[in-house]
């Protein structure tokens, strides 16, 4: 099980706002502006570059994102720079954070995030652009409270909210600012797993440890990353072309090593070892 001991030793990137670790096939991505690890447009190139990064390494399966500290994962975008953005920069703000959450979304591996603390406005709408959301049980709560600022959660919140948990409950909840526990979460389906855990340090070590399970040799991290595509973009096409989609990742997984690995390993009815290839 990867820790993070396996882990390199964290890197700054560029805007100083998020680092980057990677070993036992996980990048480990962490936004780091204490005290409530809130982004800025340096933070979101940074974001980015760090999922380009983990995209284009074939030694990276799984990506975990998580916040610095006990208290926040994110509490969103930084207000006081955003009051001070000019209406045109606000806007172009909003798009790049829509594109690099896209792109979060759309990576070809399974990312989780690492709730170990408060979630709420853009912060939530970072977690719910990853596949997965793991919760340090009892350490904060999550929601989408923008309309106390006069706002939209404008960051992917109003699309990708309505589509985890439904129309009128999304509604509901944005429309209010209620925020929700964890436990709470949990129940809508926002949250998959939570986790017991003393401090931040043990609670990274069973996220990187839960990651790892995603991983070579124990899951063919190619199946993974694809079922995560059929369903992230199917999802959006009318049926017969989501199937055809489908066929066509299924053709691509066919041709891997791991396919070939699992099936023989079935036939010989021992326990298949994955290479991610």
């Amino acid at each position: 099980m990867t820790t993070r001991d396996a882990l390199s030793a964290p890197e700054t990137l560029p805007g100083g706002l998020v680092t980057w670790q990677a070993g036992g096939g996980i990048a480990l991505i962490t936004l780091t502006n204490p005290p409530v690890n809130g982004y800025s447009h340096e933070m979101m190139l940074d974001l980015d570059q760090a999922i380009l990064r983990a995209r284009f390494d074939d030694a990276v399966h799984v990506l975990v994102v998580a916040g610095q500290g006990e208290r926040f994962f994110c509490a969103g975008a930084d207000i006081k720079a955003l009051q001070a953005m000019a209406p045109t920069f606000k806007y172009q703000f909003c798009l790049h954070a829509n594109e690099t959450l896209l792109r979060l979304e759309h990576t070809s591996k399974l990312t989780i995030a690492a709730l170990g603390g408060h979630c709420v406005g853009g912060g939530l709408e970072v977690a719910l652009a990853c596949d997965l959301r793991v919760a340090r049980s009892g350490s904060g709560k999550l929601g989408l409270p923008e309309v106390a600022l006069g706002v939209l959660p404008g960051t992917g919140g109003t699309q990708r909210f309505a589509r985890a948990v439904g129309r009128a409950k999304a509604i509901e909840l944005m429309t209010t600012g209620d925020l929700l526990t964890f436990e709470q979460a949990a129940e809508l389906g926002l949250v998959n797993a939570q986790l017991q855990a003393e401090s931040e340090a043990d609670f990274l070590d069973q996220v990187l440890a839960y990651a790892s399970t995603f991983c070579p040799p124990k899951r063919a991290s190619m199946a993974v990353g694809l079922i995560k595509r059929a369903v992230q973009t199917g999802l959006e096409l009318p049926l017969e072309q989501g199937l055809a989609l489908e066929r066509e990742l299924q053709a691509r997984l066919f041709a891997t090593d791991d396919a070939a690995e699992g099936l023989t390993a079935y036939v010989e009815r021992r326990p298949p070892s994955f290479k991610g290839r």
